[in-house]
C-alpha cells in the first residue's frame, strides 16, 4: 500500500479489475511526458508517474482508477517524496470530502 498526499495506491492482482474498466485513450500525460493520476486545481501541482503505465476508469463516477506498470514507476509530486512501485496491477484511489448540502462526495481539493 502506497500513500501521497490525497493519492492511495494498492497493488491489486490482475482479476481485481473489473471488466467495466477501459484503458483512456490517449494516456493523460503533461508537458513532461508524465502520467497524471491527479492535478492540484489550486497549486498546479500534481501526482505524476514517470515510466509507461496505462491508466483504467470504469463508468462509475466514485469508483476508484486502476493502472497498470508493465515495468514499475515512480510516483512523484512537488511537495512529496518520491515513491518507486513495482511492475503490476494497481488501485488507484482518490480522497473524497463530504459535502453538506448535496449530501454527495467530491475529490478532495488540492
Amino acid at each position: 500500500m502506497y500513500r501521497q498526499g490525497d493519492i492511495l495506491i494498492q497493488q491489486v492482482a490482475a482479476e481485481a479489475v473489473p471488466a467495466a474498466a477501459r484503458a483512456l485513450p490517449p494516456v493523460p500525460r503533461d508537458a513532461r511526458g508524465r502520467l497524471v493520476l491527479a492535478l492540484g486545481e489550486a497549486t498546479g501541482h500534481a501526482h505524476a508517474l514517470t515510466g509507461q503505465g496505462t491508466l483504467y476508469r470504469t463508468p462509475h463516477l466514485l469508483s476508484p482508477d486502476y493502472l497498470h506498470l508493465p515495468e514499475g514507476g515512480r510516483l512523484v509530486h512537488e511537495e512529496h517524496g518520491p515513491i518507486t512501485l513495482p511492475k503490476g496491477w494497481f488501485q488507484v484511489v482518490r480522497q473524497r470530502e463530504y459535502v453538506p448540502r448535496s449530501f454527495d462526495a467530491r475529490p478532495v481539493a488540492d
